[in-house]
């Protein structure tokens, strides 16, 4: 997606993404399990409320009683989705916190204009100027559409710009107005798997919904599902980014078994066997691929396989394998097909 992608489209909801989820497998060697987390307290450099004295209470705010001529605009702030600006007067005045709708917009663009050209461009330089200098910008400003410069560089794929405002203090889990998207959401719609581990890293909450009460990995797995087979690179990428979200909300660990099954149609959960003996769960059967559900459903028994010991030829030029279980004394042959692949191609590797 170019960078004028993002600019142009408001709001990555006119992707016009199918309601429906995908599936997340299991297999017989690994499953995914829920990780409950806490993020790391980040500090915001917001500017924070001034002294009663040096504030004007707006409720009773007459358009045509000023303090004077404005001086320049020394400071910026987001309070409840509108911006307030910290006033510079020419007169002898100290500096006053006023909202954006009472400041001509040609005063409040000489000052948000270098922030957001900085930030739609991904402009790293500029960025860190804007950021070192010594007025009170808030780094966590929003624009019409409660986007942050965060939120604009992740979309971006900027990796440098988005540690550069991580590191200043930003806000990595603020939500938009136009859709409820955050960074990690914008990395995840438009592909950028490299800021999505750089967001998480940072501490970025995998878990915030938008407004279609979607996480960033909900939403990528539904662009994954509208993107064509034959846009290989993007789905590539897509998958790049459904592994990195899948890591931050979910820890691997392996199945031995499925045990039970409980509720019918959509409501249909089963209950996993952990091989590292924790604690049996019920999973959605949405969860769960089709064709360990399948085996379960014809009552097959399976193991989990310590080795191959040896290979051959079956019958019908077949190849099959003498595997070795792990609660099982006697090796057995098995056909490929019964076998998990990476432990076939760890098998050829050896023997080659």
């Amino acid at each position: 997606m170019e960078a004028q992608s993002l600019l142009t489209n408001p709001s990555l909801s006119r992707l016009k993404l199918s309601h429906k989820l995908l599936s997340l497998p299991l297999s017989l060697s690994s499953n995914l399990r829920h990780r409950r987390t806490t993020h790391p307290l980040r500090l915001s450099l917001s500017v924070d409320n001034q002294s009663p004295s040096s504030q004007l209470n707006f409720q009773d705010y007459n358009e045509e009683e000023t303090y004077g001529e404005v001086k320049k605009i020394i400071g910026s702030r987001a309070v409840s989705n509108t911006m307030e600006y910290l006033i510079e007067w020419k007169d002898d005045h100290a500096p006053t916190w006023v909202p954006s709708e009472f400041i001509a917009k040609d005063v409040v663009a000489e000052f948000d204009s270098p922030w957001w050209e900085a930030a739609k461009k991904g402009d790293e330089s500029a960025l860190s100027r804007l950021i070192e200098d010594e007025d009170e910008r808030d780094i966590n400003a929003i624009d019409e559409n409660g986007r942050t410069a965060l939120i604009f560089v992740s979309g971006l794929g900027s990796e440098t710009c988005v540690k550069i405002l991580a590191e200043a203090g930003a806000d990595l889990d603020h939500k938009d107005t136009s859709g409820g998207f955050t960074a990690l959401h914008m990395a995840a719609g438009y592909v950028k798997p490299s800021v999505a581990k750089m967001l998480i890293e940072f501490g970025a909450d995998a878990e915030v919904e938008d407004e279609r009460k979607r996480t960033p990995l909900d939403l990528a797995r539904e662009v994954l599902k509208a993107t064509p087979p034959m846009q290989f690179a993007r789905r590539l990428g897509l998958e790049n980014v459904v592994k990195i979200l899948e890591g931050a909300v979910f820890e691997y660990a392996e199945v031995q078994e499925i045990i039970e099954k409980r509720g019918k149609d959509d409501k249909v959960e089963y209950l996993v066997k952990w091989m590292d003996g924790g604690d049996n769960e019920w999973v959605k059967g949405e969860m769960i691929s089709e064709d360990l559900v399948r085996d379960f459903e014809e009552g097959l028994e399976y193991g989990v396989v310590e080795c191959i010991l040896e290979s051959r030829d079956g019958e019908n030029g077949v190849k099959e394998y003498l595997v070795k279980w792990m609660d099982i004394d006697d090796a057995t042959w098995e056909p490929a097909e019964n076998v998990d692949a990476d432990l076939i191609k760890e098998f050829e590797v050896v023997k080659s």
